[in-house]
């Protein structure tokens, strides 16, 4: 009996000491104004599988940035143990005033628990910063043991040469939740293609300096400059919520911060930031650079086919030029070529097949639609394409075989082809003239006085004068590059921006920001005669801007840009719902830009 009430008592003391409470810290109780802070909602307890139905206050006055960001503990004190789960957020002030952050509440073994209220005065100006984490722990000590390293594979290149910037992440600390981007490098004279970008990190280890550290993979890009000089690559700057130890006596050098299992833990949200890279760009050499040069580096095979030798007046003949090989292929101009007298050209149907792996490689392919007027036989000459190879450090060229076109004289007449469906259908068009003349019935009536005859014969001149027009306008619309461009900018965004309505069902991710970014840049390209090597934001900013377009919405395409690239880079981002608004705010902008540009 005696036994019995002593192991009550001593459940019943045990049960005091290990009893549950749920509090809310701040970092800072006063901040500056768009300054960041951390909130901490902090559950101790002995069982933390019994928490559920977390419901956070409202952040009134306040953004957040990130959260709830999920750590726990636990400790052993005089053979009892207990945890602790911690919930933080990262707020941002946004007004001066003081305002009070309301509770939160949780449920443990069916009670709740609520927090107290947490009061934060936003002041103007700046509030010099702390170094010292509550923890004791100063972002000297961070820095020496998590530190983002970017490096490159050449620090002097040609121009167009690529170059391969690599970011890794390197660190000795336990990383509590997802990382945030703050700002994404700046390709200042780049043109960048991106090579690869982590969504889930995964580590390896390496020794630096005697210390081992666990190194994972951010972001790999590929870099073709197009601007001589010393250029500069800016840094990449993240927001890293790291779990470090808070030291039971920060004077204690042997009290270490992150190796201790068992001590009160804490989630610092620490700023991390790559190194700056400088890069040496040097122009291409002139000694025996051929005529035929066009801007193409890398290393590269060409080819020119043709579908048919013997053809008809009126019948299409397809010339396709491909280009294979590593080096810029966005950026790659298919030669030009001459035809004979007598054969018309359409425009190309373009197809481009990249591939990213360690460097940019892969096809662009060109397939123009021919039409021989007059019978014959015709020659088209040698086409040359030409390239700078930086490992050879000189010019190459290739030269296609001559194609000789024997032309018969056809049947079927025609002013204009659109496309090779077209011809394809012009059989399927083509009805049966009747040639039964029983059953055609004389009529006695003068032809002037039947409105029949009028219709017929005015009608198609209007038409006749039309078509002329049209052709007119047609002719001087592709004989003007950048006029086509121009006119077709819009519903070649149009086309990109169904194009990316498709990705998006289908959630592929990578393909639809690439489709919607090129839907934006291309349209922009197009409209100010701007060609892809020397396309940049600002310079969009300032062609639209020249023309009186509401600095609201250049600002707003500008966010739109950015924000593309944040979120491809960003993993913890709902891809759904990003893409969707993605979707909506990039159509939106184009809209609205064509609109002030055509008033």
């Amino acid at each position: 009996m005696l036994v019995r009430l002593l192991l009550s008592v001593f459940i019943f003391l045990f049960h005091i000491s290990i009893a549950q409470t749920f509090t809310a810290t701040v970092d800072n109780n006063t901040v500056a104004e768009n300054e960041r802070f951390q909130l901490n909602f902090i559950f101790e307890g002995k069982e933390l599988n019994a928490l559920k139905n977390f419901n956070p206050p409202s952040f009134n006055n306040f953004k957040v940035l990130s959260g709830p960001n999920q750590s726990t503990s636990m400790q052993i004190i005089n053979g009892v143990s207990s945890s602790s789960l911690t919930l933080s957020y990262i707020l941002l002030s946004n007004t001066i005033g003081t305002y009070n952050i309301g509770s939160a509440s949780i449920q443990y073994d069916g009670q709740t628990f609520n927090t107290n209220p947490i009061k934060i005065t936003v002041v103007k100006g700046s509030v010099k910063p702390k170094d010292e984490k509550q923890s004791g722990v100063s972002d000297q000590e961070i820095a020496e043991n998590l530190f983002i390293k970017a490096s490159i594979d050449k620090s002097r290149a040609y121009l167009g040469e690529q170059i391969t910037v690599t970011y890794k992440l390197y660190t000795r600390l336990t990383i509590a939740a997802q990382m945030s981007v703050d700002k994404l490098p700046q390709y200042q004279g780049f043109w960048a293609e991106e090579l690869e970008t982590a969504r889930n990190i995964t580590f390896n280890t390496e020794v630096i300096d005697g210390k081992q550290y666990k190194v994972g993979l951010l972001k790999r890009v590929a870099l073709f400059p197009n601007q001589t000089g010393k250029l500069e690559v800016t840094p990449l700057e993240l927001t890293i919520p790291i779990q470090i130890q808070k030291k039971k006596n920060p004077q204690n050098i042997w009290d270490d911060f992150f190796g201790d299992p068992f001590g009160r833990s804490e989630i610092v949200q620490y700023p991390a930031k790559s190194n700056t890279l400088k890069i040496d760009i040097i122009p291409l050499p002139q000694n025996n650079k051929p005529d035929s040069f066009r801007g193409a580096v890398g290393d590269y095979n060409f080819s020119a086919s043709i579908d048919k030798r013997k053809t008809k007046t009126n019948e299409p003949v397809t010339l396709k030029l491909e280009i294979t090989g590593s080096g810029n292929i966005k950026l790659l101009e298919l030669p030009p070529f001459e035809l004979p007298n007598g054969v018309e050209k359409y425009d190309p149907k373009i197809n481009e097949q990249i591939r990213r792996t360690g460097t940019i490689s892969g096809s662009k392919t060109a397939e123009y639609l021919l039409i021989p007027r007059i019978a014959g036989v015709r020659e088209i000459p040698e086409i040359e394409f030409s390239y700078f190879n930086p490992e050879l450090k000189s010019y190459r060229s290739i030269k296609s075989q001559k194609f000789v076109l024997e032309i018969e004289q056809g049947s079927v007449t025609a002013d204009v082809y659109t496309d090779k469906q077209s011809v394809k259908q012009l059989d399927s068009d083509i009805r049966f003239i009747k040639t039964d003349f029983n059953d055609i019935k004389i009529k006695s009536e003068l032809l002037l006085l039947q409105p029949g005859f009028w219709i017929a014969g005015i009608v198609p001149l209007f038409i006749a004068g039309g078509l002329i027009y049209w052709k007119r306008k047609q002719d001087k619309l592709y004989g003007n590059t950048k006029l086509l461009q121009y006119s077709k900018a819009e519903k070649v965004a149009r086309k990109r921006f169904k194009n990316a309505k498709k990705l998006l069902e289908q959630n592929n991710v990578e393909a639809f920001y690439s489709e919607i970014s090129q839907a934006l840049f291309g349209y922009l390209e197009d409209k100010f005669q701007i060609s892809k090597s020397e396309f940049t934001l600002d310079r969009a900013v300032d062609e639209l801007l020249k023309r009186n377009v509401n600095p609201e919405l250049v600002r707003k395409m500008r966010v739109n840009a950015e924000k593309c690239e944040f979120i491809r880079f960003a993993p913890n981002t709902n891809p759904t719902q990003a893409m969707n608004e993605m979707f909506n705010s990039f159509s939106d902008v184009v809209i609205d830009i064509e609109r002030y540009i055509s008033k």
